[in-house]
């Protein structure tokens, strides 16, 4: 399997220009052996050891215990670095921090550039401290966007990007099928009714939040067994680092076989989501196989996987609950202490963790008095809510600090692992400095980053990670750290051209382009065509300061040659700007052929098929593509059948979705979905506009959806793995689409 993060660069690729290296990407470097990491490291030091590919000898730790909020504090004497601190989470963060203040480290997503040096000079440095005792990191979401085809070695490296970047309480749900199984067995489901019950591997968190039940399964023995042993090593990873991770619990969700074994229990047949042809059904608490059904889960979970201190569970995830027009406050209230109760029975030191996405995202059913009646029966010492939609609703503003329960402040940022470049580090800034500051806070804990899909705006993460540590880091001077850690050197017209890309896409909260008119797609290019593109009035950002700055760092393209992470980010932010141009060349296009102007739709038509077509051999210098994610689906099955089961469930995902609201909220900004999805779809449509035109008959709008239903379908039924395509020159190709757009 691809290693989507790579490992360090290599001091021989760094120092050759990338045209003659073939170091486009980061290269790997052999990691420490196994015996070193163990035997003579501490787990902060393995960390480094793994990230620098063994190059962390003269670092060392030092672990204080203490009672004080988590610190930590970096020294060296004699080149030797010695990190301090009172918990592993603030060491290996500390440790980050030093070496990237002193150019030496850069670890994301795209690939690690090292360049630590033989001896450190001599530092005192300041004792640091934050006052959130948790960071949480991962929504539910990204275990189907991001992770279903990973293995442990890409586990690996996320824990350690974790632990750098001081997350010390990750969302972690893998590995739970193989507890469900054995649970709904054990209350007489067979196999054949499970098969009907669990979706597909892409899907599954969905089915484990009530949403939806069997979509794309079923879910494969094998599929199941790979997740149980991967999570046993994750959860053994993240406890040998003092990581705290929230793991799952039972909400009430039951298979439809359960309802027909359970006839006389009280069952609830839930409201259908997003439009989805197929109902969930939610046990009521309390009805008393409630507490058995979740007595038994944890019991399950603990005897497979250990104990654990905090549980999540989300009954009512973008679902109504059932609740009587008369007696709505009392019903929620019972819902809220039973559940909270089902946990205690069989974990009592246990904490109930919820999100509080809910509450924003139906206002008009969650309004103050019903969250209050939810939560009002909950000890507050045993429930945390994490509050991880700020980008979208400020729902702690609306409930006072949620009238005393824990809770983690944070912001989701990515939706559906879609890939624009955007977020808005001054926004950030403020509401994390306005929510400390503010009288209502109430117990304000953690601070947390929910992203339901990763691999991309690597940026805004590794800012949003020292927001717990450095409050209101000045910018400029944090973008000159990012960069020189980052590319391995910085300079003034380097600083200029991220001052304009900060104008351009990081002054962006939320994507609103991806959610325009209920229609998902990160760009127009990415939705499904419609005649009413013309009505919409722009994506976010500056496009002008985008351009600008895109001009300003192709002018540093020869000085910043042997920087792969330069060229990785030169090449993302033309991908912004060359979707973005195109999204108005569509709107010109549909208006020219709806004027009946042929010769100038034709002529946009043309031109976008050009950009198109280039920006998709662009695409091939990333790590992410369509090719990646196919073949990591393959890649998980046991034999052919498997993983050309896999390879539909992916094609499905990032595409059409499911029911008739979801279609491209998972599309992507990668080589071979350019060229051989969004275009094509675009190409017929507008062909079919134009022969509309031609033949001087009326566009049926309708019978042409249906038609390109039917090729989405058909797309997502191939097996195929389309090869992937490195450009040999980058700088060129974005030389070339720049001219292009401004023409």
């Amino acid at each position: 399997m691809r290693k989507p993060m790579s490992m360090p660069v290599s001091a021989l690729c760094l120092a050759v220009a990338f045209a003659l290296s073939g170091c486009g990407t980061p290269a790997e470097q052999p990691r420490a052996s196994e015996s070193e990491t163990v035997a003579v490291q501490t787990p902060v030091q393995a960390v480094l050891s793994r990230v620098t590919g063994g190059q962390a000898g003269h670092i060392s730790t030092r672990k204080v215990t203490d009672n004080e909020p988590e610190w930590y504090e970096v020294n060296v004497t004699n080149g030797q670095a010695e990190i301090s601190g009172n918990s592993d989470a603030a060491m290996a963060y500390g440790a980050y921090q030093y070496l990237r203040e002193q150019g030496a480290l850069s670890v994301s997503w795209e690939g690690n550039r090292v360049a630590m040096p033989d001896h450190f000079a001599d530092y005192d440095g300041a004792k640091i401290a934050t006052p959130f005792d948790q960071r949480a990191y991962l929504n539910v979401c990204a275990y189907g966007y991001t992770t279903p085809w990973w293995d442990w070695a890409r586990w690996e490296q996320e824990i350690d990007w974790m632990a750098l970047h001081g997350v010390n309480n990750p969302v972690a749900m893998e590995g739970q099928e193989f507890v469900w199984q054995t649970l709904w067995k054990e209350f007489g489901v067979t196999d054949s009714e499970l098969d009907t019950y669990f979706s597909g591997p892409a899907f599954t968190p969905w089915q484990r939040m009530g949403n939806i039940e069997g979509h794309e399964g079923p879910l494969l023995q094998s599929w199941i067994d790979k997740k149980h042993k991967l999570q046993k090593q994750i959860l053994a990873r993240m406890d040998e680092l003092g990581m705290k991770p929230v793991v799952p619990a039972f909400s009430g969700y039951v298979p439809k076989a359960f309802t027909e074994r359970f006839p006389d229990a009280k069952i609830y047949e839930m409201p259908k989501w997003t439009g989805f042809e197929h109902e969930t059904y939610w046990l009521d608490p309390a009805d008393p196989l409630f507490d058995k059904v979740a007595k038994r889960f944890i019991e399950i979970y603990t005897a497979t996987y250990g104990e654990h201190e905090y549980y999540l569970s989300d009954a009512f995830n973008e679902m109504l609950p059932p609740v009587s027009e008369d007696n709505r406050y009392a019903d929620l209230a019972s819902y809220g202490k039973r559940i909270y109760q089902s946990i205690q029975q069989a974990a009592p030191d246990a904490t109930w963790v919820m999100q509080g996405w809910m509450f924003g995202a139906d206002e008009e059913f969650w309004d103050l008095e019903s969250i209050e009646a939810f939560l009002k029966d909950v000890p507050d010492s045993k429930a945390m809510i994490h509050d991880i939609g700020n980008d979208r609703y400020h729902v702690w503003q609306r409930t006072e600090g949620f009238k005393g329960k824990p809770w983690i402040f944070g912001f989701i940022h990515n939706y559906g692992g879609s890939d624009p470049v955007y977020a808005d580090f001054a926004d950030y800034t403020e509401q994390l400095d306005v929510v400390t500051h503010s009288e209502n806070k109430g117990a304000l804990t953690g601070f947390g980053v929910f992203p339901e899909g990763i691999h991309n705006n690597s940026v805004a993460y590794e800012f949003l990670f020292d927001l717990p540590w450095q409050a209101k880091p000045d910018m400029q001077s944090w973008i000159a750290t990012y960069a020189n850690a980052r590319y391995g050197k910085s300079s003034p017209a380097l600083l200029n051209a991220w001052d304009k890309l900060i104008d351009g896409v990081y002054s962006v909260r939320y994507w609103t382009t991806r959610w325009w008119e209920g229609s998902a797609g990160a760009y127009l290019l990415f939705k499904r065509p419609t005649t009413d593109i013309t009505e919409f009035e722009g994506s976010p950002g500056d496009l002008a300061s985008l351009d600008a700055a895109i001009m300003e760092l192709l002018s540093l393209a020869d000085e910043y040659a042997d920087s792969p992470l330069f060229i990785y980010d030169l090449v993302d932010v033309t991908k912004q700007s060359v979707s973005l141009h195109v999204d108005l060349m569509l709107q010109e296009a549909v208006a020219a052929y709806q004027a009946k102007d042929i010769e100038k739709g034709d002529a946009l038509t043309a031109q976008i098929t050009k950009l198109v077509t280039q920006l998709d051999a662009l695409m091939g210098w990333h790590q992410e593509s369509l090719h990646t994610w196919l073949s990591d689906a393959a890649a998980y099955g046991d034999n052919k059948a498997e993983s050309d089961f896999y390879v539909k469930n992916a094609r499905q995902q990032i595409t059409v979705w499911g029911g008739p609201k979801l279609k491209d909220y998972a599309s992507k900004a990668w080589q071979g979905m350019y060229k051989d999805f969004y275009l094509p779809r675009w190409s017929q449509y507008l062909s079919a506009l134009r022969a509309s035109v031609v033949s001087e008959s009326s566009f049926d709008d309708e019978a042409q959806q249906q038609a390109l239903i039917e090729w989405e379908n058909a797309w997502t039924e191939q097996t195929t793995i389309p090869a992937p395509v490195k450009p040999d020159n980058p700088v060129l190709l974005v030389n070339g689409l720049m001219m292009e757009v401004s023409r």
